[in-house]
């Protein structure tokens, strides 16, 4: 436990479009949408898990129990046509890509969540929400299919707050199909995909078949978390279809409103000026980068270089400047004495507390440390550099 008084923290909502204060429940309740794991974590994946895992450890700073939960959709569309493209057995290569990704989780001091979730494993609980929404009337079949009724919330919208016309052109570019003929609304979502050739299915009470994306973290998350969650995260591009319509279909299934308390959500990595994403190949790996010798407590730092909600982009220096800097932090802390700590562990709890202010964070370690190295005689407390080493380890995640 640090020393000194813990801050509440306050964080944006993208549903009331304001920055409002979390009142997390005991245990503070968090669910972040997982990979699709069809290849490698890229450091906009990790962008996003390194935001998140911020939330947990300044609850855990002001003495919450947190239950987290993560997804991860390992059967859809995407990683079955890498499977195919590549000669894999499905199964192969999502078992290989968790792997990698938890490798990589805790390489850069990402707190796991408790509860670590499989689509596959969660199947039989998914198709017994899919078929009580169809018996109240909130989903409809179509051929082989089930889809949710834009209605059965009585919210839809509220979450991402995009009128129709956008939320149309989102939903056919990632992953909706608004123009399928017999749908009763363009925007209705797929619950249920039935079997077809060559693709894998279960068997249920539905009729054979896989869940649709939406409803997968809908039945994981309340089952496990119940309803309201505090905080419901993951990438900006989720805000809407995935974020609006799981919201929908839990809040559907429950009858209760809302899904969650905070949908809260973090901005993308660019590269040469694009969004970093798989279907553009303009990737950088945080595992490539582990594996030729980079330290990942600098991959680290360099992600926080920036606020979680802003997009950004991984220029070139931006990693040679977190290890310049993790090796002036390094320094620091190892003298015998150095600038009041307390102090400095208060103004970090403040930075954080503001929204998850990482860049006004490290400034203050900036100064300390430059104030540490620059006049190590003047400097009286004793054993300062162990407090700020615990300060940065806690609240930021960086072992130094």
């Amino acid at each position: 436990m640090l020393p000194g008084a813990a801050l509440p923290l306050r964080l944006y909502d993208t549903a009331r479009d304001e920055i409002a204060p979390t009142a997390p429940s005991d245990p503070a309740r968090i669910y972040v949408c997982g990979i699709t794991p069809y290849d490698a974590t890229h450091l906009g994946h990790a962008a996003t898990y390194v935001a998140f895992d911020l939330v947990q450890r300044m609850w855990l700073d002001a003495g919450k129990a947190v239950h987290f939960v993560q997804n991860v959709t390992d059967v859809d569309d995407p990683l079955l046509e890498r499977a195919a493209a590549t000669g894999v057995e499905w199964q192969e290569l999502a078992g290989e890509q968790i792997e990698l990704f938890r490798e990589d989780m805790t390489s850069l001091a990402v707190l796991p969540p408790q509860e670590y979730v499989g689509v596959v494993e969660s199947v039989s609980e998914i198709a017994e929400g899919v078929a009580k929404l169809l018996a109240d009337g909130k989903a409809y079949r179509l051929d082989q299919d089930i889809y949710a009724t834009l209605d059965g919330s009585g919210h839809f919208g509220y979450e991402s707050r995009y009128p129709e016309a956008e939320m149309l052109a989102l939903f056919a570019e990632r992953g909706g199909d608004p123009d399928r003929p017999g749908k009763q609304h363009p925007l209705d979502a797929l619950l249920w995909r039935g079997a077809r050739p060559g693709e894998p299915s279960w068997a249920s009470e539905l009729g054979a078949g896989r869940p649709g994306w939406h409803i997968e973290c809908a039945v994981i998350a309340s089952n496990r978390l119940g309803m309201s969650i505090d905080v419901q995260g993951g990438a900006n591009d989720l805000r809407f279809p995935h974020h609006e319509h799981s919201a929908a279909h839990a809040e559907a299934l429950c009858g209760q409103w809302p899904f969650a308390r905070h949908y809260v959500h973090a901005g993308l990595i660019g590269l040469d000026g694009e969004k970093m994403s798989k279907s553009r190949g303009n990737l950088v790996f945080a595992s490539k980068l582990t594996g030729a010798g980079v330290d990942p407590m600098a991959i680290r730092l360099a992600l926080l270089d920036g606020h979680y909600r802003a997009d950004r982009e991984w220029t070139g220096g931006r990693l040679p400047l977190a290890e310049r800097r993790l090796a002036r932090w390094r320094a620091a802390v190892k003298l015998p004495a150095g600038p009041p700590a307390l102090e400095l562990l208060q103004r970090v709890r403040q930075c954080l507390a503001d929204d998850l202010d990482t860049v006004a964070a490290i400034n203050a370690v900036d100064r300390w440390s430059d104030a540490a190295l620059e006049h190590p005689g003047s400097s009286a407390e004793p054993d300062a550099g162990a407090l700020v080493a615990d300060t940065v380890d806690a609240l930021l995640g960086l072992r130094l």
